[in-house]
């Protein structure tokens, strides 16, 4: 392939002279393809994905027509002038030269895009021969909805019957099958066969049964001289000549009858897709299977095929089929044929139309299947919805993912110690319509290509949503990253309103980094969302300290060999894992965030006081899940003792007056005192024990406890508030929700830091 500056098309079939120069703006951007182009059926100049090309046609009477997606602009003032914009379109460029005068078609010039990504023709190739044998496997199952009972229509649109032709392409125009039928024709399986033929009786060396019989009974008989010792056993003659049995090696088997048999009909497919490009006048199409009918036809004409003859029955359980190297290849492909040949894709067009190969958007239907592959062997669920993959329509078995519509693989996974709901989606829609706590989009609605929800066993999707105990795990395929760490080093975009235009030329920058961002901040309940892209480094940034809440990337490559889905398959395995940890931080942020927004906040929830900030020690000064306990001293020196002992006293028992240990009470905070006569306090302490502690009668008399009554009491530990926000300032208790009046005042009891605040009386 020859790197150019500038190419000259000659278009003398138009009209003398005419020439069409193309002028590259970045260098290595055009180029020659010469032999490669002819092996890989694309046409001979070629532009690269994302670049601008200048051109002009010799006659202005001439213009280059519309192919969409504003890749043709011509010049504002100069009509037969202007820009080619390749943007992401990949594959063959059928241009129409237009004659002004008249609008009327002259003829396509073809230009070849290529991707800016190396190896995407092997990409390409390899990944829709994965698309096509997950589809046919599926309609080989036996609990396919699909009866697979007609034959493929050819009398389409020649979108369609390149859809189809693409998928047979995939299967049979591989490395791999033209290696198969090497194997087979330079190693047949061979059988030895028995021919009879007429032997002199003199040259015979071994008689059989029948021979034996010729000897008495066969003609054209010779007289034995008088000496001959056969004179003895009463034989007078013998026949000149006997029939005599030859064995011989042949390749005429059943096995080699049907390799013969499928590559006849493989052939005939072809042709008949010929003959309708040639009617729709689809260059490309008949281009690729002139090439396709060539190596068919090339693999036929070998002399092993000469002596092999048609096949009465097909013997598909025959071992050399199944086992031999080379027979079960094409048998493999023999019986996925039949439905690749009927396959129609509802979201091919995204890919195939006007010939280009849109590998960005093949890469995201072939980490579908993946995808789906591994959930399958992790989970151990069958696909519920194959009737939701693949529908038998009118004209053919329509495979029904697409960009934009919702596909889900759902069952239940037994972890043995916790059982979970599983979900697989392609393209669901987060709305953004939607108000907490139902699931969805805090802002606009997002689509993830893939999304992987857990929730608990035995609980519906919808009320996991409300009680936040479902987690989504996103992944987005980006197959123009070659190299993650590349991507999150690049220089942000500066100029956001050009952002758009820089991923039109294939350049992804801030857009999908901050996409993963928007996955994981923006749809609720997001555990995690992570780049699917053909490269070599994966990258886990974790939210916290565990697996999950996080982003990162995953390399998975369309290899046959190697595709990187190993280590993404142990992510997942490691999430599975982390979900079924009940003292998970995230189980811990789940209910927390589940128990503050369950309902909505009271109108009169304010507080605008002056209150201490929560950091260091006050990390968790929570107004409302503060609490505060207020209890009763009976004398001056009952208060003294305890100002000089820093301890606080309550009943024990079941009497008037005894401490209720609730959660509220253990957990408080600070300590409110009052005594006979207050209608406010300001006597408010910091607990510093970690909970009451039980003192017996001595031990309070060792510590000087005036007049001990019970035989035990329980105690806390105290300290001087030394908040400023604290000083100086009174609460009328009285007001607060759980203070009784009478005798029952002096009974201690607990109030929320929010409630005692609101009460502050100065």
């Amino acid at each position: 392939m020859t790197s150019l500056l500038n190419i000259e098309i000659v278009l003398d079939t138009i009209q003398d002279g005419l020439r069409l120069w193309i002028d590259a703006r970045n260098p290595d951007s055009l180029f020659d393809g010469g032999e490669s182009a002819v092996e890989n059926n694309e046409a001979r100049f070629q532009l690269v994905e994302g670049c601008y090309y200048d051109y002009q046609i010799s006659d202005a009477d001439y213009v280059l027509g519309d192919v969409g997606e504003n890749i043709i602009q011509r010049h504002k003032r100069i009509s037969n002038a202007g820009t080619i914009a390749s943007n992401i379109f990949v594959g063959t460029l059928s241009v129409p030269l237009l004659k002004k005068s008249t609008s009327e078609e002259c003829c396509k010039i073809d230009l070849e895009v290529q991707s800016v990504k190396s190896g995407y023709r092997d990409d390409y190739r390899d990944m829709l021969e994965f698309i096509t044998e997950k589809c046919t496997d599926l309609l080989m199952q036996a609990n396919s909805p699909v009866a697979q009972n007609f034959e493929a229509n050819y009398n389409e649109t020649h979108e369609t019957l390149y859809q189809r032709f693409a998928f047979i392409k995939s299967v049979i125009g591989t490395d791999e099958f033209a290696e198969a039928v090497h194997r087979i024709v330079t190693a047949p399986v061979t059988k030895w066969t028995e021919s009879t033929v007429e032997k002199d009786v003199r040259n015979a060396k071994r008689f059989t049964n029948s021979n034996i019989k010729e000897f008495l009974k066969g003609g054209r008989r010779t007289h034995l001289p008088e000496t001959h010792y056969l004179r003895a056993y009463g034989l007078e003659t013998l026949p000149e000549r006997i029939t005599s049995i030859r064995k011989t090696d042949s390749v005429d088997t059943s096995e080699s009858r049907f390799i013969k048999h499928a590559l006849e009909g493989f052939l005939k497919f072809c042709t008949d897709i010929n003959s309708r490009a040639k009617e729709f006048r689809h260059k490309k199409l008949e281009k690729e299977s002139d090439a396709l009918i060539r190596e068919l036809e090339g693999q036929l004409h070998h002399s092993v095929f000469k002596d092999i003859s048609r096949p009465t029955t097909l013997k598909l359980n025959s071992p050399v089929l199944q086992r031999k190297e080379g027979y079960r290849e094409v048998l493999r492909v023999w019986l996925m044929f039949d439905l690749a040949a009927k396959l129609i894709w509802a979201g091919g067009d995204d890919i195939y139309s006007g010939g280009k190969k849109d590998i960005a958007t093949l890469y995201e239907y072939w980490l579908f299947f993946k995808l789906l592959d591994l959930f399958e062997s992790i989970f151990e669920i069958e696909p519920k919805d194959i009737s939701e993959l693949i529908k038998e329509t009118s004209d053919g078995l329509n495979i029904q993912i697409r960009q934009g519509r919702f596909t889900a693989l759902h069952g239940v996974f037994d972890s043995r110690t916790r059982k979970l709901n599983i979900r697989f989606n392609y393209n669901r829609s987060f709305s953004g319509k939607k108000n907490y706590p139902d699931s969805g989009s805090w802002t606009t609605t997002l689509r993830p290509d893939y999304t992987l929800s857990f929730w608990p066993f035995g609980v519906s999707e919808t009320e996991a949503e409300i009680q936040e105990l479902i987690v989504h795990v996103h992944f987005d395929a980006k197959y123009k990253i070659a190299n993650f760490n590349d991507f999150l080093q690049q220089n942000t975009v500066t100029d956001l309103d050009g952002e758009k235009t820089e991923n039109r030329k294939g350049i992804y920058k801030n857009a999908d980094l901050l996409k993963m961002h928007a996955y994981k901040d923006a749809i609720r309940r997001t555990g995690g969302a992570y780049v699917l892209y053909p490269g070599d480094t994966s990258i886990n940034q974790k939210g916290f300290h565990e697996i999950i809440p996080a982003l990162g990337a995953f390399p998975v490559k369309p290899s046959k060999t190697d595709s990187g889905i190993g280590e993404l398959k142990a992510f997942v395995l490691e999430i599975i894992e982390h979900f079924i940890n009940r003292a998970s931080q995230r189980e811990k942020i789940a209910y927390r965030a589940f128990d503050i927004y369950k309902d909505p906040p009271e109108a009169e929830n304010t507080i605008n006081e002056a209150l201490p900030e929560p950091y260091n020690s006050n990390r968790s000064l929570i107004p409302d899940d503060t609490f505060v306990l207020v209890g009763y001293y009976r004398s001056e020196e009952h208060y003294e003792w305890i100002r000089k002992n820093r301890l606080y006293n309550f009943r024990t028992g079941s009497g008037a007056g005894s401490l209720i240990l609730d959660n509220e009470t253990v957990g408080s905070k600070y300590l409110l005192l009052h005594t006979d006569g207050d209608r406010e306090s300001g006597e408010l302490w910091k607990v510093v024990s970690k909970g009451p502690k039980v003192f017996s009668k001595e031990d309070m008399i060792k510590k000087g406890y005036p007049s001990p009554s019970q035989d035990n009491y329980l105690v806390i530990a105290l300290a001087p508030v030394s908040d400023p926000e604290f000083e100086n300032v009174k609460w009328d208790f009285r007001k607060l929700h759980n203070f009784e009046t009478g005798r029952v005042s002096a009974f201690p009891f607990t109030a929320s830091l929010a409630e005692l605040i609101k009460n502050k009386s100065r």
